[in-house]
C-alpha cells in the first residue's frame, strides 16, 4: 500500500507531498521523504557505485526502513518523485509503471498556464489524478 508521495524541485524545495495515512504518520512521512533526497542526491553525483546510469530516470529502492521502502524517480529537469510504501514485496515493474503515471500527470499539472514553475502544485485536478493512480497501484500489486 502507498503511504506517500511527493514532488521535490530541483533545489530541493517539496512542490507536493500527500500521505494516504492518518494525520499522526504525515510528520514521519515527511521526514522520510526529506531524508531519501541525500540518497537520491548521492546516486545522482556518484554513478559508478549505485547500479542505473544517468540515462535511467528510475531510481529503484532508495532504502528500506522497518516499516516502508521508498523508491525514488528523477525528471529529466532535476524534479524528483518519492513514493513511499509499506508492501515489502513490490516488483519494480509495478514501481516503474507507476512513476510513468505520476510523471505525466505532474506534466499535465505544470503545463497549465497558470501554474508557476518551482511553487508547489495546488491543482485539484492533480491531487485527484494522484489519488486515482495509487489506488490503481494497490489494486494491481494486490492481484
Amino acid at each position: 500500500m502507498i503511504v506517500c508521495v511527493a514532488v521535490v524541485g530541483h533545489q530541493n524545495n517539496p512542490l507536493y507531498i500527500q500521505s494516504f495515512t492518518e494525520a499522526d504518520d504525515a510528520l514521519k512521512l515527511h521526514h522520510i521523504v526529506h531524508c531519501s533526497l541525500d540518497v537520491v542526491d548521492e546516486r545522482v553525483n556518484n554513478p559508478k557505485k549505485s547500479g542505473p546510469t544517468l540515462n535511467e530516470t528510475f531510481l529503484g529502492l532508495l532504502y528500506p526502513t522497518e516499516n516502508y521502502k521508498v523508491y525514488g524517480y528523477l525528471t529529466n529537469t532535476k524534479v524528483k518523485f518519492i513514493l513511499v510504501t509499506t508492501d515489502l514485496d513490490v516488483r519494480d515493474a509495478d514501481v516503474r509503471n507507476f512513476f510513468r503515471r505520476f510523471h505525466a500527470a505532474y506534466v499535465d499539472a505544470v503545463s497549465n498556464p497558470f501554474h508557476v514553475p518551482d511553487k508547489k502544485i495546488t491543482s485539484r485536478t492533480f491531487a485527484e489524478r494522484v489519488s486515482n493512480i495509487v489506488k490503481s497501484f494497490g489494486l494491481s500489486s494486490a492481484g
